[in-house]
C-alpha cells in the first residue's frame, strides 16, 4: 500500500470519494487511488447530469471495471456543475490520474454542508490499513 497516494489538500468519504474544496464554495469529486486499484481496470463511469444535486452520502453513479460495479458516493453535499466527458472515451484515466485526469465532478458545495464525515489524508491511510 506504500505506492498509493493521497494528496494532503483533498479531504476523504469513508466510501473511497474525495472532494477538493475551493475558496468560492465550488469543488471537484474523484474516487481515491485505494478505490481505483481495488476496482482493477476501469471500463466504464456512469455520472449524473449537471443540476443535479445530491447530499453527503448519497449514491450519484457507478464505476465499472473488470471486476465489479462500484456505486459512488457524494463526500458532500452539492449540486453537480459539470461532469468530466473526457472519462466516457477514455474511462481509465480514472486508473492512471485518479486526482488529476480522474477527476468525476465539479460541484458548487451548498451552504452549510457537513464536512463530519470528511478525513484528512492521515485518517484516511490509516482507515484503509
Amino acid at each position: 500500500m506504500s505506492e498509493l497516494t493521497f494528496p494532503a489538500e483533498l479531504l476523504y468519504h469513508p466510501e473511497h470519494t474525495w472532494v477538493l474544496i475551493n475558496d468560492d464554495n465550488t469543488a471537484v469529486v474523484g474516487i481515491s487511488d485505494f478505490a481505483q486499484e481495488q476496482l482493477g481496470e476501469v471500463a466504464f463511469v456512469d455520472l449524473p447530469e449537471a443540476g443535479e444535486h445530491f447530499e453527503a452520502g448519497e449514491e450519484f453513479g457507478s464505476v465499472e471495471s473488470i471486476k465489479a460495479v462500484s456505486n459512488l458516493y457524494m463526500p458532500i453535499s452539492g449540486t453537480v456543475t459539470e461532469i468530466n466527458e473526457g472519462l466516457e472515451d477514455v474511462p481509465e484515466d480514472v486508473n492512471i490520474s485518479p486526482y488529476k485526469e480522474g477527476w468525476m465532478l465539479r460541484i458548487t458545495v451548498d451552504e452549510g454542508a457537513d464536512k463530519s464525515q470528511l478525513m484528512n489524508s492521515e485518517a484516511y491511510a490509516e482507515k484503509i490499513k
